[in-house]
C-alpha cells in the first residue's frame, strides 16, 4: 500500500479524476455552484472586453486588483467557453502546485500530504474550483513549499496571491516572524506590492486600488459567518425582527436583527486583536528558541483560522484556505513528532465535508432555516475555533519542551526538516 500510495501514476490519476468530477458538478450540478464565475466574474470580464471598463481601476471593487486577471484570461476564448476555460485554468494551477508538492521522481515525495489535498478537494466539493480563492490556493501551496530554500520567491508568490485575495498575507506575516531572512521577506513583499500598486496608479486607479479594504469593512454579517450563527438560530426561533435578506450590492445573503450592527462593527477589531495575540504567542516561542520550521505551520494555521473565525463574511470557499497551512504542516517533519499535524488535517477534512453539505446543494434549506442545516453550519463554524485553539496551543508549546536544552546545536539534536530539505533557525 505504501508503494502504491507513493506512486506518481496513482497520485496523478486520483488528482485528475477528482478535478474532472468537481468540474462536472460545477457545470451540471444542482445549486448553480459555478454561478459566481459564470455570472459575476464573466460580467466583470465582459466589461473589460466590451466596454474597456476595469473594476478596481475605474471603479471601486471588492477584490484586490490582480483578481481581475484570471477572470479576463477565462474570457479569452469567448463567452460561450468561459466556464470551461475557468475550470481549465484552475486545473493547470492546481497541477503546477501538485507537481511541486510530489516532485518529478519515480517515487513521489510528500505522498501523505498529496493524498490529503486530493481528499480535501473532493470533500470540499465544487466550491474548491469555483471561486477566485481557487487561484490563490495553488499559489499559496507553491509559496510555502519554497519558504525553506527560496524565501524571497516564496514571499513574492504569496504577496502576488494576496493581491488576488487578501488571506495569503497572513502567511507572509508568519514568515516575517519565523524565518531568519525576515527582512528579505519583508522587503520582497513590500517591493512586489509597490510594483502592483504603481501599475494600477499608472492606469488611473487612484484610491480605487485600495477600495477592497473599505468595501469589506462596510458590509454586514453574511449568513455563513461564525458570528451570524447566533442570529440564524434566533431567526429559527422566530425572535421578532431577526431575519435573512439578500444584499443586492454585494450579492450575498446576510442577517439582520437586534445587535447585528454592533456585532458587525466589532468583528474587524476582534480579528485584529486575535491576530495580535497570536503574534505575541509566536514571538514568545521564538524567544524560547523555537525553530522557524517548527513555527511556520502552526503559526500560519492560527493566523488563517483567525481570519476566518472572526470574519463577518464567512463565504464557503474560505475553507479552501486551510489547505495551505495544513499541507505545510504535513510536509514538515519534526523528530519525535512525525504525525504532529494529523489532528488539524482530520479537522480540516471534516470542515470541508460539512461545507459541501451546506453549499451548494442544500443552501436553500439553510436559507429556509432547516434545523439540520443550521446544526451542520454550527458544527462547521465551531471547528474553525477548534482548529484555532489547536494551532495556538501548538505555538504555546514550542520552545517549552526544549527549554532545558542549552546545547548550541539543539536543533541538530532535535532536527526539524523543511519540505524541500533546508532548515533555518528563527534567529
Amino acid at each position: 500500500m505504501r508503494r502504491i500510495g507513493s506512486n506518481p501514476v496513482a497520485l496523478w490519476s486520483a488528482f485528475i479524476l477528482v478535478h474532472l468530477w468537481l468540474g462536472i458538478i460545477n457545470l451540471y450540478g444542482p445549486g448553480l455552484p459555478l454561478g459566481d464565475v459564470t455570472i459575476v466574474y464573466k460580467f466583470w470580464s465582459d466589461q473589460v472586453f466590451i466596454g474597456d471598463f476595469w473594476v478596481g481601476i475605474q471603479s471601486s471593487w471588492v477584490y484586490p486588483i490582480l483578481a481581475i486577471f484570471p477572470m479576463i484570461v477565462s474570457g479569452l476564448f469567448g463567452p460561450a467557453h468561459y466556464a470551461g476555460t475557468w475550470l481549465t485554468l484552475i486545473l493547470l494551477l492546481d497541477s503546477a502546485a501538485f507537481l511541486v508538492l510530489i516532485g518529478w521522481r519515480r517515487r513521489a515525495r510528500h505522498a501523505a500530504a498529496a493524498w490529503w489535498w486530493i481528499l480535501f478537494l473532493a470533500l470540499l466539493g465544487p466550491i474548491a474550483l469555483g471561486r477566485i480563492d481557487s487561484v490563490t490556493v495553488p499559489l499559496g501551496i507553491v509559496g510555502v513549499l519554497f519558504i525553506a530554500t527560496r524565501p524571497r520567491v516564496a514571499a513574492a508568490m504569496l504577496t502576488i496571491a494576496a493581491w488576488v485575495k487578501v488571506w495569503p498575507a497572513a502567511i507572509v506575516g508568519a514568515m516575517v516572524i519565523a524565518v531568519k531572512e525576515r527582512w528579505a521577506v519583508l522587503v520582497t513583499a513590500v517591493s512586489v506590492s509597490a510594483v502592483i500598486v504603481a501599475g494600477a496608479l499608472a492606469f488611473g486607479s487612484g484610491a480605487n486600488v485600495l477600495s477592497f479594504i473599505t468595501m469589506q469593512t462596510d458590509r454586514g454579517l453574511q449568513v455563513e459567518s461564525p458570528i451570524s450563527t447566533v442570529w440564524l438560530w434566533m431567526a429559527f426561533s422566530r425572535v421578532p425582527g431577526t431575519t435573512l435578506y439578500y444584499d443586492q450590492h454585494l450579492l450575498t445573503w446576510q442577517v439582520t436583527g437586534d445587535g447585528v450592527g454592533v456585532a458587525g462593527a466589532l468583528m474587524t477589531p476582534l480579528m485584529g486583536l486575535a491576530v495580535i495575540a497570536i503574534v505575541l504567542v509566536a514571538v514568545l516561542a521564538v524567544r524560547r528558541g523555537a525553530s522557524a520550521a517548527a513555527l511556520m505551520a502552526p503559526l500560519s494555521l492560527a493566523l488563517v483560522c483567525a481570519l476566518i473565525a472572526f470574519n463577518k463574511v464567512g463565504s464557503p470557499q474560505f475553507v479552501s484556505w486551510l489547505a495551505v497551512p495544513i499541507v505545510l504542516g504535513l510536509t514538515t517533519r519534526r523528530e519525535g513528532h512525525a504525525r504532529w499535524f494529523v489532528v488539524p488535517a482530520v479537522l480540516g477534512a471534516v470542515t470541508a465535508a460539512l461545507t459541501q453539505t451546506i453549499y451548494p446543494y442544500l443552501y436553500g434549506w439553510l436559507l429556509g432555516l432547516h434545523p439540520l442545516l443550521l446544526a451542520a453550519l454550527t458544527v462547521r463554524n465551531l471547528l474553525y475555533f477548534v482548529l484555532l485553539g489547536w494551532a495556538v496551543a501548538a505555538l504555546w508549546s514550542l520552545g517549552r519542551d526544549d527549554q532545558d536544552d542549552v546545547l548550541p546545536d539543539a536543533e541538530t539534536a532535535h532536527p526539524t526538516r523543511w519540505p524541500l530539505g533546508a532548515a533555518y533557525k528563527s534567529r
